[in-house]
């Protein structure tokens, strides 16, 4: 009878074992993506981050991200949790209340999709970019662009600063402003500005100093320099005050999360 009792409860202990084993699979599977990956442990790499790196002359963002695109007529809305920085890319031609792609300064890729924008006479470069490539280039960008299209990527032109580690010679820009360029250092991507309003030609020795290879100007000024971005924690931080000359704004380059 003893025997009997205690195979019983042996079965019943094999039993619920059995269960607490489907039911840790059971939840393991449902937390795997297609790739194999565990969500638990990928929501918290998933976490929006952007490395701030401040030096006496700049301040850089190193957005951590997956994609970037160039978002044109509205800037992303900040309860996106997909967008984790953002700023103005390219020139907007005109104070229009409506928006139009021939209103943003050159031709630009805006989610796989070319348009034809004004025309430019200071656009001396582009940024391209599709999946985990990216590219500055120097000159006529139109077939840049066509490459970016056809790999369903984003592109945009504006006047270049630095190219493969040399400056550009034509200042083209001068006066006191608070600056922003679209950089490479080291292999990583960063949004670089100025701390202060600087002259443009001094903001250009502050890009040396720093040592970027690469450095694209993007759209800055009193009313246009407005942007934000995204800490781990999912905080919102605005980068210079929203004015009313922000509502004429056309695109931006976005990044978004791992």
């Amino acid at each position: 009878m003893n025997n009997k009792r205690l195979n019983v409860t042996a079965a019943w202990v094999i039993l619920v074992g059995c269960l607490c084993a489907l039911i840790y699979m059971i939840h393991n599977d449902l937390t795997r993506d297609r790739n194999g990956q565990n969500t638990t442990d990928q929501a918290q790499t998933l976490a929006p981050a952007v490395v701030v790196d401040s030096t006496a002359d700049v301040v850089a963002y190193y957005p951590q991200f997956s994609r970037i695109d160039l978002v044109c007529d509205t800037m992303p809305k900040q309860d996106n949790k997909q967008v984790i920085f953002c700023a103005e890319a390219a020139f907007t031609h005109e104070l229009l209340d409506e928006f139009a792609h021939s209103n943003i300064d050159g031709d630009h890729v805006s989610g796989g999709q070319r348009y034809t924008g004004a025309q430019c006479k200071d656009n001396s470069g582009a940024f391209i970019s599709w999946g985990n490539h990216w590219e500055f280039v120097q000159g006529d960008y139109s077939a840049a662009l066509d490459r970016a299209a056809s790999q369903d990527g984003m592109g945009f032109g504006q006047a270049s600063i630095i190219h493969k580690g040399l400056r550009v010679a034509q200042l083209w820009r001068s006066g006191v402003n608070h600056y922003r360029a679209l950089c490479e250092k080291q292999g990583q991507l960063c949004i670089v500005d100025s701390r202060e309003a600087v002259e443009y030609s001094d903001f250009v020795d502050m890009l040396e100093r720093y040592g970027v290879n690469e450095a694209l100007y993007l759209d800055m000024g009193a009313g246009w320099n407005h942007s934000w971005w995204r800490d781990a924690d999912g905080t919102v931080h605005e980068i210079h005050p929203r004015l009313d000359k922000s509502r004429y704004c056309t695109n931006w380059i976005v990044f978004y999360r791992l």
